[in-house]
């Protein structure tokens, strides 16, 4: 699944490239070099953060789906026993 970004997530994350271009290297880089550097972080690096995100989604979801039974278990047949200390309270 390719990692696609919004307009303006774009817009947001160009200013922040040259910044760090500006910063690190001393060099000044234009929207259209910032841009490029982006669509090619996306497209080369962004699928491993992306494939480290679902393993760690699916880490998750499985420790909560292994859990289930003893974070969702309901003992039956306690109506008597319920009822019964109900009645004494009284």
């Amino acid at each position: 699944m390719a990692i696609e970004l919004t307009k303006e997530e774009t817009q947001d994350i160009i200013p922040s490239i040259q910044k760090y271009i500006e910063e690190e290297f001393g060099d000044e880089i234009g929207e259209m070099k910032a841009k490029f550097i982006l669509d090619y972080f996306l497209k080369e690096i962004g699928p491993y953060a992306y494939n480290q995100g679902v393993k760690d989604a699916e880490r998750y979801f499985r420790e909560k789906v292994e859990d289930l039974p003893g974070t969702c278990y309901e003992h039956g047949l306690t109506y008597w026993t319920n009822k019964n200390k109900s009645s004494t309270k009284r």
